[in-house]
């Protein structure tokens, strides 16, 4: 990367039913995107269809499909070539007898990257992921892409701190991650919108990097319940500020710059890696009892 200075891009957007109409409208904001000079962009979670996982319903494991041959993938990588910006990209991935929540990245040629799945898998009322994901078994992975090192966790994983913290340990220049995050349909009128960004703000804040997260908005109704996604992406700064920020209904496309080289800088005067102390920290290994 000969030039440290990156735009970072976050799409949020409502999806429906229609697979070919998420995907268009998709790639509509990725070249609004590029238009306004983002290198990075990210779509949110699963964003070719409404989220199934609101309810435990067979049908909806015929939404996944091989990563050969997969009906989204092409396109989008196309569409990361034709705009030089590295694109990851959200799917239902069907592995033999095997169901994933992935990420597939594109580099700003449209060369795959390589794969990442979902490690952790939440379930609970209205997101039901258990029933229709195994748990990844790529681990974590950081992707060289032509704009910088990128990290990337879904939805679920930022609420990790190991996550974002093994990343950074990896050598990430950002984090990113892919929502689909919004109301609970077991406690009507709650919110989960500020805890969430606080604990996302805070993995920025303690691992020195710019972060960007990407959410859905609109509300989708499912057999069992109706989940309102309460949108609110935003992108971080490495010192905690929210330079950009989307609020809870509208469809649009933030961007904001950062300067890596300024970034590793940063990282290399707070030695905030350097002074770790990991023989201290097996508890974070051991299961709970």
């Amino acid at each position: 990367m000969s030039n440290s200075l990156v735009t970072l891009a976050a799409v949020q957007m409502a999806m429906s039913a229609d697979a070919e109409a998420n995907q268009a409208k998709a790639s509509d904001f990725v070249r609004l995107a590029a238009m306004a000079g983002a290198q990075v962009v990210l779509l949110p979670e699963l964003f070719a269809g409404e989220y199934f996982c609101k309810d435990m319903l067979d049908e909806h494991f015929s939404l996944a499909h091989p990563v050969e041959g997969h009906p989204l993938l092409a396109g989008m990588a196309a569409l990361a070539r034709e705009f030089e910006v590295v694109l990851p990209v959200s799917f239902f991935e069907r592995d033999g007898d095997d169901y994933y929540n992935s990420c597939m990245v594109y580099d700003a040629d449209g060369a795959s990257l390589g794969l990442y799945r979902k490690s952790h898998i939440p379930h609970g009322p209205g997101y039901e992921e258990k029933y229709y994901f195994k748990p990844g078994d790529t681990g974590f992975k950081v992707f060289e892409s032509r704009y910088g090192r990128i990290g990337v966790g879904i939805c679920w994983d930022q609420w990790f701190p190991e996550c974002a913290r093994s990343l950074a340990l990896m050598g990430a220049d950002m984090l990113l991650y892919p929502t689909a995050i919004g109301s609970e349909p077991e406690v009507p009128g709650y919110s989960t919108r500020d805890h969430w960004r606080a604990v996302m703000v805070g993995h920025a804040g303690a691992n020195l990097l710019p972060l960007v997260a990407a959410n859905r908005v609109g509300a989708e109704q499912g057999v069992s319940c109706e989940i309102t996604f309460y949108g609110s992406s935003f992108i971080a700064s490495p010192l905690t500020d929210i330079v950009a920020q989307a609020d809870e209904k509208e469809e649009t496309v933030l961007t904001a710059t950062f300067d890596l080289n300024a970034v590793r800088a940063l990282r290399n005067e707070w030695s905030l890696f350097g002074d770790r102390r990991p023989e201290l920290y097996g508890a974070l290994c051991k299961p709970v009892v």
